[in-house]
């Protein structure tokens, strides 16, 4: 009879294992534990955002093209190299997103793996056992032939299973090498995304610089209006009573542009008729007539939620990656940039007619009271690690919801 076999792994498939442990070490990467459904909505939200991006950028580079005041092309030049930088962002996401799934396909492939090699380990442990004893010994034991018997019968059933599996085994190990150049090809990706990222954040900056140098030279107005901003960011009772008290100021601002200039003496003043009177101030216009997003991410909070102890939120809330450029939703005058108690750095934009835009949560500011910015024209940077910012969107001091705005 033929003994009890006692089963145990060998070191036959040590290279399978160390295989195994290589594509451990790649999904290990400090990608966080977002599941496939969100590894995979991720990767078409940032292609979605940086087809958008890249879109806007041919569109500004084309207006700074055609330009013929300096100002102006100035400004579309900056707006398209903040959309080049948003657009390396979201490639950055991409990337990001992409080994994420490489990293789920990974693991199940590893699960996938392991429950092939087990069984084969123990078979070929088995017939490891039945032909380590010395053929001499089974010839001088009683039944050794009947055992002989029984062995061949044996090796000649399981050889083929063994090479059934094997070849089951091989196919597995094929696609692990699959997903590691992935792996590879998607982290090659990523750095090179990061450089080019570098890149046009230096070029960014570059025209700012020169931006803000042209401001100042040409009058201390922009200093002066900071000042005064900050002065009624020191005395507003909150952030929607810095923004209505801009708000009015710009009402006024409006108002006086909207006056006529001087009227020449008529050559027969007895005829002279007086102007019939206008409106004290310009009706509210629609909408600004492009309007978007300030930072790629993820929307996390909507314009009315509610959040446990909060109070009704009157805008939206974005999660964007560690210093993300922001930029302004839409075209208009910066009325306030700087700190706010409770919020960080903010930018308030003015749009006309009595719109206006909130952006808060960021910690770097490119842009000063009085600017002048086409839309998507940078505001500043977002915070180093998980920002969030906040947008609101205003009609004569009364919140709505941006998203209604938001258009392709």
């Amino acid at each position: 009879m033929m003994p009890r076999l006692k089963l145990r792994p060998t070191l036959l498939f040590a290279p399978l294992t160390a295989l195994a442990m290589l594509g451990g070490s790649i999904a290990q990467t400090p990608l966080g534990i977002d599941t496939a459904e969100d590894a995979a909505a991720a990767l078409a939200r940032a292609q979605a955002q940086g087809a958008d991006a890249h879109n806007r950028a041919e569109v500004l580079e084309a207006g700074a093209a055609t330009a013929t005041a300096a100002a102006d092309k100035t400004a579309q030049e900056a707006a398209a190299l903040a959309a080049r930088v948003q657009e390396s962002e979201a490639q950055i996401a991409a990337n990001e997103a992409q080994l994420r799934l490489i990293a789920q396909d990974q693991s199940r492939w590893r699960a996938e793996l392991a429950q092939k090699q087990q069984p084969l380990i123990e078979l070929t442990a088995a017939l490891q056992r039945l032909t380590r004893r010395p053929p001499l010994l089974s010839l001088l034991r009683p039944g050794s032939l009947r055992e002989a018997v029984y062995l061949r019968a044996v090796l000649e059933t399981s050889l083929p299973e063994v090479a059934r599996r094997t070849a089951g085994l091989r196919e597995a190990i094929e696609r692990g090498k699959v997903l590691a150049a992935r792996a590879q090809q998607a982290t090659t990706a990523l750095r090179a995304g990061q450089t080019e990222l570098a890149r046009r954040r230096a070029e960014l900056g570059v025209i700012e610089e020169r931006q803000r140098l042209v401001s100042v030279q040409a009058s201390g107005a922009a200093n002066r209006e900071s000042e005064r901003a900050l002065a009624l960011a020191e005395q507003a009772r909150d952030l929607s009573g810095l923004v209505g008290d801009l708000a009015k100021a710009g009402a006024v601002r409006d108002q006086l542009a909207a006056l006529p200039g001087p009227v020449l003496r008529p050559d027969r003043p007895q005829t002279a008729q007086a102007p019939i009177d206008q409106a004290a101030s310009p009706a509210p216009s629609d909408a600004p007539k492009r309007y978007m997003l300030p930072v790629a991410g993820r929307l996390v909070s909507g314009f009315g939620t509610i959040a446990a102890g909060q109070a009704q939120s009157r805008g939206i809330s974005i999660l964007a990656m560690g210093g993300a450029q922001v930029v302004s939703p839409g075209a208009g005058r910066v009325a306030f940039a700087g700190p706010y108690r409770g919020y960080g750095l903010i930018v308030i934009v003015e749009h006309g007619g009595g719109w206006t835009s909130l952006v808060t949560g960021l910690s770097q500011l490119d842009c000063w009271a009085g600017e002048q910015l086409v839309t998507g024209g940078s505001l500043g940077r977002a915070g180093p690690t998980r920002p969030l910012l906040t947008l609101e969107l205003r009609q004569q001091g009364v919140p709505v919801n941006p998203l209604d705005f938001i258009r392709a």
